[in-house]
């Protein structure tokens, strides 16, 4: 029985050794990027925020956007406003934006408010390049010139880095803000590093025209911008990291208020990675860009593989109590320990929230048995439609179905 656990072990222990392999080439390889110069050309840009009731800080973000350092007549805003049952639209329409209404209640998504709005303006012809910027979100002031530089300069896609705007309202978010920078900055910085594409994150992903009709928008999964990532990908196209070029989102205080949202974000990756990863890794030579959106497609989240390597350390350890010679055993997994505490730790010190953020990081196995518990609870329950995250307000053409630009 010692023996057949051993192999068991040994089973297991290699997609997590791969996993952890990943994770540490990627914290090796995370420092600091060689900073981009600006340019003097100037793209036409459409920022597009895709909106469904967000009354509550839509001016906020739309003041953000209206107060960056570009020249005002290179770039609009739009307002998607969909499906909304508040006054989302009139609210943004005083702020100053153009406003695309969209009531299409058997297609609601950011997906589907994002193909209507890329269709209309793509139709237009006016602008180079589009942003997407999420609606609870304000951004750096030299956000779209760090943008612009980029299309000036030849990119065809990018990710800007996507931060927590609102990591010191509980511990809750400043451990989100410390998984922000692992997930998106710690991956990001490297994986650019290699040449590869760092993919979408959905807030602060932006694109050429051109990109766009060359591979048109047409993800409405739970997780829209991991697909359309991997569709570009497929299509030989690198989305490059901005990480000069900040957008800050507010995440979510309380558990009750997080539940759909990460629900929504590991079920939809997890649904992904059966179609996408077979469609990266199937279509003739797989390049560098393919194959790491394919592993990073297949990399569990972080507290679940955190999780694992407890279990497995414990189960070693065990052996090794029961049969000495079994001990070796235990090292492979102390080995995986250290990696991802060396992952997290660098995700901590980008994040600049300091020692409260390591009284957060010491609250991590609570939220992975949080996370666990709702898994459980709602297995088979993801949610398919576009539900709006409870948030604390933040400080200071048509369509057939119903749609219209205004």
């Amino acid at each position: 029985m010692i023996l057949a656990a051993e192999l068991v072990l040994i089973v297991v222990a290699i997609p997590i050794a791969l996993a952890c392999g990943y994770l540490a080439l990627l914290t090796a390889l995370s420092g600091r990027p060689d900073a981009t110069p600006t340019c003097t050309a100037y793209p036409k840009i459409d920022i597009v925020v895709p909106a469904h009731d967000e009354s509550l800080g839509i001016a906020g973000t739309l003041a953000s956007l209206s107060a960056v350092d570009y020249p005002r007549s290179r770039y609009r805003i739009f307002v998607v406003a969909d499906n909304c049952t508040d006054d989302t639209a009139q609210r943004a329409t005083a702020a100053g934006a153009c406003v695309i209404l969209r009531t299409v209640p058997e297609a609601r998504g950011k997906g589907h408010a994002l193909a209507f709005a890329f269709d209309g303006l793509l139709r237009e012809g006016w602008s180079d390049a589009v942003v997407v910027v999420d609606a609870d979100t304000v951004v750096a002031p030299d956000f779209l010139l760090r943008v612009g530089t980029r299309f000036a300069r030849g990119a065809e896609a990018m990710q800007a880095d996507y931060a927590v705007r609102n990591p010191d309202e509980s511990w809750r978010t400043r451990l989100m803000a410390i998984a922000f920078s692992t997930f998106h900055e710690l991956r990001s910085r490297a994986r650019e590093r290699l040449g590869v594409s760092c993919g979408l994150r959905g807030n602060g992903m932006a694109f050429t025209a051109r990109t766009l009709r060359r591979v048109p928008w047409d993800a409405t999964s739970l997780t829209e911008d991991v697909e359309y990532g991997a569709r570009l990908g497929v299509a030989g196209v690198r989305v490059e990291y901005a990480g000069d070029a900040r957008v800050f989102g507010s995440m979510p205080v309380d558990a009750k208020s997080s539940e759909s949202q990460r629900v929504r974000w590991e079920s939809g990756r997890a649904a992904l990675a059966r179609t996408l990863v077979p469609m990266l890794l199937g279509r003739g030579v797989v390049g560098a860009v393919r194959l790491d959106l394919a592993i990073d497609l297949l990399v569990p989240p972080l507290s679940w593989l955190a999780l694992a390597v407890g279990i497995g350390t414990a189960a070693s350890c065990a052996l090794a109590w029961l049969q000495p010679a079994a001990a070796l055993g235990v090292a492979p997994w102390l080995v995986f320990g250290v990696a991802l505490a060396a992952y997290a730790l660098r995700g901590w010190s980008l994040s600049g929230t300091g020692s409260r953020g390591l009284s957060a990081l010491a609250m991590a196995p609570a939220y992975v048995v949080w996370k666990l518990i709702v898994r459980l609870r709602r297995r088979g329950r993801a949610a398919g439609e576009w539900i709006r995250t409870t948030r604390r307000a933040p400080a200071g053409a048509s369509q057939s179905g119903g749609g219209s630009w205004s």
